[in-house]
C-alpha cells in the first residue's frame, strides 16, 4: 500500500496564533484513519490544511499524487446547507465539476458516476426529491454520495454524524466502513471515540497545543491515553 499523504511536524493555527503544533503522521493507501481530540484542538483545522484550504503556520504537509480529482470532502453540515433547493440529482452530480478540469455542461461519465454512487448509497430512488424535504440521514448520504463523485481515491469527513439520531448515525458508520472496503481511504474527525475504535485502522489524538498519538487503533486501545478517553468519553457524541 502506497504512501499517500505524510504531514511533517505541522503547526496548524489562525492569523499567527497556533492552534496545535508538532503534527506527525503518515496516510496510506487503504488506510481509515480517525482524528480525535477536544472541541478547539485543532481537528477541523487539520482538515482544511489537508484541503490546501488553510497553510500550515511551519512543518510541510506532501501528497504522493496530485490533489485534483483525488479528494472528496463532507464538511460539518450547517443550517444553510439542511435548507438547500436543489434536487438530490443535482446536488450529487455537481461534485463531479471538478474532475477532468473545467468543463461548463456534464458528461456521459458524469452522469453514469452520478448514477452508479447514488446507487451504491442507496438513495437512487431519491434523485428527483427536494434535498430540504429528506431526513438528516438522507441528506448526509446524498453529501457523501456528491463527495464521492468528487474523489478518486481519498475522503476527508468531518464529524459526518453530528446531529444524526442513532441508527442514521450506525448507518453512515457502516456505509463508510464499506467503502474502505472498497478501496477509499478514509480520513475522519470524530468525537465519537467507540467508532473509531470500531472502525479505524488508524488514530491520530490532538490533545491543548500539540499531537498526543498516532498509530494504529490496536495500539491506540492498549494504550494509556486511549483507555483513558474511552473512559472518559464513554462514546458520546459531543454536538
Amino acid at each position: 500500500m502506497g504512501k499517500q499523504i505524510e504531514c511533517k511536524n505541522c503547526t496548524l493555527g489562525y492569523e499567527g496564533v497556533a492552534v496545535t503544533e508538532g503534527i506527525n503522521f503518515t496516510v496510506s493507501s487503504g488506510d481509515y484513519l480517525c482524528i480525535l481530540g477536544e472541541n478547539g484542538s485543532g481537528k477541523s483545522t487539520l482538515i482544511k490544511a489537508l484541503l490546501g484550504l488553510k497553510p500550515v503556520m511551519s512543518g510541510e504537509i506532501e501528497w504522493a499524487e496530485s490533489k485534483q480529482g483525488e479528494i472528496g470532502y463532507l464538511p460539518q453540515q450547517t443550517l444553510v446547507q439542511r435548507d438547500f433547493p436543489a434536487s438530490v440529482r443535482e446536488i450529487v452530480m455537481s461534485g463531479c465539476l471538478g474532475k477532468g478540469g473545467f468543463h461548463p455542461f456534464y458528461r456521459k461519465e458524469d452522469k453514469e458516476l452520478a448514477d452508479k454512487t447514488m446507487t451504491q448509497l442507496g438513495i437512487k430512488d431519491l434523485e428527483k426529491r427536494c434535498y430540504r424535504e429528506l431526513s438528516g440521514g438522507q441528506q448526509q448520504r446524498v453529501l457523501l454520495a456528491r463527495a464521492l463523485c468528487a474523489a478518486g481515491k481519498i475522503l476527508l469527513l468531518d464529524e459526518p454524524v453530528t446531529g444524526l439520531d442513532p441508527k442514521a448515525q450506525n448507518d453512515l458508520y457502516e456505509l463508510i466502513a464499506s467503502l474502505n472496503k472498497g478501496g477509499i481511504t478514509i480520513i475522519m474527525v470524530s468525537h465519537d471515540i467507540h467508532a473509531a475504535v470500531r472502525y479505524a485502522s488508524h488514530v491520530l489524538h490532538i490533545g491543548s497545543k500539540k499531537q498526543l498519538f498516532f498509530g494504529t487503533k490496536e495500539k491506540y486501545v492498549n494504550s494509556r491515553l486511549g483507555q483513558s478517553f474511552i473512559l472518559t468519553e464513554g462514546g458520546e457524541e459531543n454536538e
